[in-house]
């Protein structure tokens, strides 16, 4: 499934930075990874069939501003997560399938 959190293939954190600064251009679409916001075996799956899914330059995948060490960019991906998935589904389904819910 496609992503239903983004539709352009852009890192999506920094777009969100760029549109802090108030900068809406256009941003490069090399060498980008494909981030499974939900990771692990099984949760991967389930991003994928969801549609939770973002496009991350190295720097906010892997770096060290990455979403895989920085525990507050990981933490912001999965709560734009939940609320794009619960325009669909109740949070009660989102809690089924995850396991718990991302948002206060």
């Amino acid at each position: 499934m496609q992503s239903i959190i983004q539709d352009t293939k852009e890192c999506y954190l920094c777009r969100l930075e760029a549109e802090r600064r108030g900068y809406f251009g256009t941003l490069p679409g090399e060498g980008l990874h494909k981030h499974h916001i939900f990771f692990g075996p099984a949760n991967r799956k389930l991003s994928e069939k969801y549609g939770l899914t973002v496009w991350l330059c190295y720097q906010h995948h892997e770096g060290n501003k990455g979403v895989h060490l920085h525990r507050p960019a990981d933490l912001s991906l999965k709560g734009i997560a939940q609320r794009e998935f619960e325009k669909t589904h109740s949070r009660e389904q989102f809690r089924e399938i995850f396991g718990k819910s991302w948002l206060n």
